[in-house]
């Protein structure tokens, strides 16, 4: 049996590698031994893995607290249109996918930013003479919150910041936890429907600031910027030399009495990467299907981002190619009155909720403008007995079998977020067993200051 030997040396610091031995009959192939290794198993999660963490999860995994079993369960806390099945997507969005399916034109292997037919007709979509588009400035992606991942990944390096709302939806810090980016809050204010506290926006900036996030419509608010609020964050921005991710996945669902303007169309000079998709205003969120849109007049960005956007889509081979050949027929024909159908159901259902939860001791709801959300101020010190909104929250399930989230998943304590897509009825009895509960606890100011001099 002829055998060779080929062996790799390390040069300079670095240990000999490896010994090959090979049989050139081809019988077989053995490794010599690794040197300078001992065998061991030593399998470790990655430092990413380790980083990444979801308050949301955290927290209503550890809320172990069972139901009233003697009431059905009225959950108002994931923001899925789809669950309670009132909701349902228009028969041109499904009928889409149907004949892209029976085509068999869309089954290969598309390009990683998305075949360029289906950008096109995004970019047709949103463009408009204060913020043009063209198929070069979108990126298709999987679902909105892989725009907001890719958007991230590449305005951000680990040890920058970016800059968040609060209260806010929990991905923003998980994705930058995980990417070893620092994550800073500032404050929206309820009392003025979750305007941004630009003072302390802009008090946050610093030379380690790689973006601002702007949610609008809001999770888990229910709020939309006014037209002259968002040109005084671009203000900020523009000042600050700070870039903005703008998460406009909530785009166009606002109620009849006030008006959505897209950030891009109001900005002449900060550059923009807004994120959107089809899972809320179309009703489909388990189809995955998402966008990043470019907006940089002034080429600010300039071939560096969106190389590197290009360059990021391309560790997966994009997003569902079924549903990107749909995506034309889905813009294009999805008739008006179900957008009008779908936003009237939500603007009664927050109206009733909002008028039902007013007229509650203790409770402190703010009006909702749009999106599918409605947060509930809780009067802490008239509930005595609980030490959080966390632990309201889980007393509600126990005792109403009504499971809201606790404010704190979005880092702001003593509120709790309604999910406002169930059924009517199912809205107008959650709303009937909080008010059982709030004045089972309810406590007026001397009640509540005897239990504090009780503990």
């Amino acid at each position: 049996m002829d055998s060779y030997v080929i062996q790799v040396n390390g040069r300079g610091d670095h240990a000999p590698v490896l010994d090959v031995h090979l049989n050139t009959n081809g019988n077989s192939l053995s490794l010599g031994k690794v040197k300078g290794r001992k065998p061991r198993w030593a399998v470790r999660a990655s430092e990413m893995s380790k980083k990444t963490f979801n308050p949301v999860r955290a927290i209503v995994d550890s809320m172990k607290v069972e139901p009233n079993p003697k009431k059905a369960i009225i959950s108002l806390s994931l923001g899925d249109p789809t669950v309670f099945g009132n909701l349902p997507t228009n028969d041109e969005v499904t009928q889409a996918v149907k004949e892209v399916l029976d085509s068999g034109h869309y089954n290969g292997y598309a390009p990683s930013v998305g075949y360029k037919s289906c950008r096109e007709a995004v970019a047709a979509y949103y463009s408009c003479p204060e913020a043009p588009l063209q198929a070069q400035d979108v990126i298709l992606t999987s679902g909105c919150s892989q725009a907001i991942e890719l958007a991230l990944a590449v305005l951000a390096n680990p040890g920058q910041n970016i800059l968040v709302p609060r209260p806010g939806f929990s991905l923003y810090k998980t994705l930058a936890m995980s990417m070893g980016i620092e994550v800073k809050f500032y404050n929206l204010l309820p009392e003025k429907s979750w305007e941004i506290d630009l003072k302390h926006l802009e008090s946050l900036v610093d030379e380690k600031t790689a973006c601002l996030i702007v949610n609008n419509p809001s999770n888990p608010c229910g709020s939309v910027f006014s037209k002259s609020h968002l040109q005084k964050i671009l203000a900020v921005a523009s000042r600050q030399c700070v870039p903005i991710l703008a998460d406009e996945i909530y785009g166009d669902m606002v109620f009849a009495d006030c008006k959505y303007e897209p950030i891009a169309t109001l900005s002449t000079n900060v550059p923009i990467l807004s994120c959107g998709g089809l899972a809320k205003r179309w009703l489909v969120p388990g189809w995955r299907m998402g966008w990043i849109l470019i907006h940089d007049r002034r080429d600010i960005f300039g071939n560096e981002i969106r190389d590197g956007l290009v360059r990021l889509s391309q560790r997966i081979l994009g997003p569902c190619t079924i549903v990107q050949g749909a995506l034309e027929h889905i813009l294009d024909r999805t008739p008006p009155e179900f957008y009008h159908n779908t936003l009237s159901i939500l603007k009664s259902n927050a109206d009733l909720c909002y008028a039902a939860l007013s007229a509650i001791p203790g409770l402190q709801p703010v009006q909702p403008a749009g999106a599918m959300y409605l947060m509930v101020g809780i009067e802490m010190e008239h509930f005595p007995e609980f030490e959080s909104d966390v632990e309201f929250t889980e007393r509600l399930i126990s005792e109403q079998s009504v499971f809201c989230l606790p404010a704190t998943c979005f880092e702001y304590p003593n509120f709790f977020r309604v999910v406002i897509t169930v059924p009517e009825e199912m809205i107008l009895e959650a709303c009937s067993r909080i008010q059982e509960f709030c004045e089972t606890h309810y406590q007026g100011a001397e009640g509540a200051q005897d239990m504090e001099c009780d503990k």
